[in-house]
């Protein structure tokens, strides 16, 4: 396994042997296929940031985040969701997959 990024709370590895992706998230390391791996992106990407600023929206700070079909769950505060958004906007770039060459070949 090679170590595609790494942030200060989790860790991107690519398994070329196993044709997989492993995030380890500290207290859990999850393994993924590449469409999970977008699926991941999609649900971090989405999770409003500013909702964690305005006690109206988001009294506690907290990011409830199921992975691989509710398989796995984590709570997440504020700052493991924004270094998770790092991580998951570094990694795809050092893959290759960055937001806008997908919205290219749309």
């Amino acid at each position: 396994m090679r170590v595609v990024y790494q942030s200060t709370y989790y860790t991107l590895y690519q398994s070329e042997s196993e044709r997989c992706f492993y995030v380890d998230f500290v207290q859990k390391t999850v393994k993924m296929s590449f469409c999970q791996l977008l699926a991941l992106r999609h649900k971090v990407l989405s999770i409003p940031i500013e909702d964690h600023f305005d006690s109206d929206l988001n009294k506690h700070g907290f990011e409830l985040l199921q992975l691989c079909n509710k398989e796995h769950l984590f709570i997440l505060n504020t700052l493991e969701v924004l270094d998770l958004k790092s991580l998951v906007d570094q990694g795809f770039v050092l893959l290759g997959v960055s937001a806008n060459s997908e919205a290219l070949s749309m």
